[in-house]
């Protein structure tokens, strides 16, 4: 059975009518800052959607890149699907527990890797509860499956391509921080990173694509949310944030509303405000540069 949707998401009346389907392979996703009193894997074992199993971004992660949950390797994200009972043929639905909806960063990385049947659980854990669907507290007991991929780079960003849209107009960056840490006026949560943007990004905050209730907004609303950032949507993007997990939220909204020229900057800030050399734009150095062209006018 699959299930064949131009929308990135499922509902939770969905994935309860086909939870018993054989091919269904449930994830909770959920990630928190490293500051965080909340520990995602302990709230998985405590209660989760029955027959989910845990996706960890931080271990399914490249361990060499010095950079927080970077892309692992093709064969790395391979196996730990293997292991995880993922397979070919499998319909993918991811969720998260949390506030930053980070199932997005798994749908991303399975997108990646070339999975199409993968969907966004819409609402996630929070809606299925309120609804008083099933939850389990079971350990999970995956049977390994063959797991196929291919990794499709037009989907990722790095470095180089992200100093060529800033310096060149090459794509628009669009950061998915809130507005306070966009502008440099909070500081970095991770050490050694400066406080600020990349210059010439537009802020969406990831915050603003969701309702109340988590759930992505209307596709009308996200496009109107997004050019009214300045956004032209004919036109690609890149999208980034502290460290690539809010990002992919910007991802799977411009995924929602059919624009499909975007890549994911996976280093995000985490790399660019670690770089010393590279400019970076603040509130603060906006106002300097705004009083020294005020006082070099005529009067």
């Amino acid at each position: 059975m699959k299930r064949q949707a131009p929308s990135p998401l499922v509902s939770t009346d969905w994935l309860e009518q086909h939870l018993s389907a054989p091919d269904i392979r449930v994830l909770d996703a959920s990630w928190h800052l490293p500051d965080s009193d909340h520990d995602a894997r302990a709230d998985y074992r405590t209660a989760h959607i029955p027959g989910a199993v845990f996706f960890d971004l931080d271990e399914i992660s490249d361990p060499d890149a010095g950079l927080p949950h970077m892309l692992p390797s093709l064969e790395a994200f391979s196996s730990a699907m293997r292991r995880l009972g993922i397979g070919d043929g499998s319909t993918i639905i991811v969720y998260d527990t949390g506030d930053l909806h980070s199932a997005a960063r798994a749908w991303w990385m399975f997108r990646v890797f070339g999975q199409r049947d993968v969907f966004v659980l819409d609402g996630g854990l929070g809606k299925w509860r309120r609804e008083g669907r099933p939850l389990e507290d079971l350990p999970p007991g995956p049977r390994e499956r063959h797991f196929s991929a291919r990794r499709h780079d037009n989907l990722v960003a790095d470095l180089d391509a992200v100093i060529k849209a800033s310096t060149k107009n090459t794509a628009q960056i669009l950061d998915a921080r809130g507005n306070p840490r966009f502008l440099g006026l909070q500081p970095e949560p991770r050490a050694g990173v400066e406080p600020g943007h990349i210059p010439g990004a537009i802020n969406v905050p990831y915050a603003s694509l969701y309702q109340p209730d988590g759930t992505l907004k209307s596709p009308q609303d996200l496009q109107q949310i997004l050019e009214s950032a300045g956004v032209d949507l004919k036109k690609p993007v890149i999208t980034s944030c502290g460290s690539g997990v809010t990002a992919c939220s910007i991802a799977l909204a411009l995924t929602a509303i059919g624009h499909r020229d975007w890549s994911v900057y996976d280093g995000s800030w985490a790399e660019y405000g670690s770089q010393p050399a590279l400019p970076k734009v603040t509130a603060a150095k906006v106002t300097e540069a705004n009083i020294r062209a005020d006082s070099a006018r005529p009067a």
